[in-house]
């Protein structure tokens, strides 16, 4: 990278901290006043800083502007399936990605089972949302008000004897899951199906997406699924990194 376009682009994180004049940008950047005037007029011209009247710069609204349009286009899906593929490849059970819209939660992507006893789903379905481990999820990510909301305004069907019963037990395991990162569902929609499912954040932290694997008792019990759930949160945290595009992991 030119010397020039990295001064250029070490001004952004100063000014994210807030405003600051030009002999505080001349100061972080080491140059000379008017070479980080000539930088800043620059980045004035396409919207990416502006000076106010005290005449000290903050980031422009364009800057804003793009970052919003950036996120919008960003497909999970894409980004994902690559990495569903391999997590397939891996454990052999099936694979799923999954989005809160609209009030549901919807399956967006799918890698079958290699086993001949599959899970019955399909892309663009709604899922379970009082027992899906990626309902659980997605749901949990919001905030107490929001989860307790939904949470009263939905039915609980007992789909088998382990579904979630009352609006109260739903909450409580949406703050486990909060809590803990990951999210189960052991025969709570079928009673031969167990699930273990963790999240995918965005550069925010937010949670945009779900993932999950799925696998009938009779290929594997549920301790034995139970055992995959590092592989899968590996996963997941490396779809997250490439969806908010930090290139290195968390430090523990």
């Amino acid at each position: 990278m030119s010397q020039t376009v990295d001064r250029a682009l070490s001004i952004l994180p100063l000014l994210a901290q807030g405003p600051a004049d030009l002999g505080q940008v001349a100061e972080r950047l080491g140059v000379h006043k008017s070479t980080a005037l000539r930088l800043l007029r620059t980045l004035h011209e396409h919207g990416l800083v502006y000076r106010q009247e005290d005449q000290r710069y903050r980031l422009g609204a364009r800057l804003f502007a793009l970052a919003q349009e950036a996120v919008e286009n960003l497909d999970v899906r894409e980004i994902a399936h690559s990495h569903l593929v391999a997590l397939n490849d891996r454990c052999g059970h099936t694979v799923h990605l999954a989005v809160y819209e609209e009030q549901e939660v919807l399956y967006i992507d799918k890698v079958e089972s290699r086993y001949p006893v599959r899970m019955y789903s399909r892309i663009g379905k709604p899922v379970a949302i009082t027992v899906a481990a990626v309902a659980k999820l997605l749901l949990a990510d919001l905030t107490e008000p929001e989860r307790r909301v939904i949470a009263e305004k939905l039915d609980y069907p007992m789909y088998t004897s382990r579904s979630t019963p009352n609006a109260a037990a739903f909450l409580k395991e949406l703050a486990v899951v909060r809590e803990q990162g990951w999210a189960t569902d052991l025969g709570g929609h079928e009673e031969s199906i167990n699930c273990i499912g963790a999240p995918i954040r965005g550069a925010d932290g937010r949670v945009v997406a779900a993932m999950s694997v799925s696998a009938p008792n009779v290929v594997v019990t549920a301790e034995e699924l139970l055992t995959l759930l590092p592989l899968v949160r590996r996963t997941a945290e490396t779809i997250s990194r490439e969806y908010s595009g930090t290139t290195q992991p968390k430090k523990a």
